[in-house]
């Protein structure tokens, strides 16, 4: 599997263990967002930190789990990103769309302010 995903306290960190994202395992993680999904968690941070390509599917992944977190009314926080996978999100406007932090840091933190919002 080239991820790892770590349920962590009120989110769900998957972290892509490859330096490309594309049509060879995108699906494999558009299916791993979906089972997390469907087994209950809202608010996923993916961490694209050691990924430094990124082609159409794996924006779709990407897409994916931003409308699963959206329709479940959670959160979906998109990290590390590298040059030209940023240089590619923004392209084609996602940055526009999606939550964006540079650190999983950041976006734990986020997670957590969401967390103690809806407590």
């Amino acid at each position: 599997m080239d991820f790892d995903i770590i349920k962590l306290e009120g989110y769900t960190l998957v972290k892509v263990l490859t330096d490309r994202l594309d049509t060879n395992n995108a699906p494999d993680l558009k299916s791993e967002l979906v089972v997390i999904n469907a087994n209950g968690e809202k608010n996923i941070v993916l961490d694209l930190s050691d990924c430094e390509y990124c082609d159409s599917s794996g924006l779709s992944a990407i897409l994916v789990a931003n409308r699963l977190c959206e329709d479940s009314t959670g959160t979906f926080v998109l990290t590390g990103l590298q040059p030209d996978v940023e240089q590619i999100i923004r392209i084609s406007m996602l940055h526009t769309v999606l939550m964006i932090t540079k650190t999983v840091t950041e976006a734990e933190n986020i997670q957590n302010e969401k967390r103690i919002n809806i407590i």
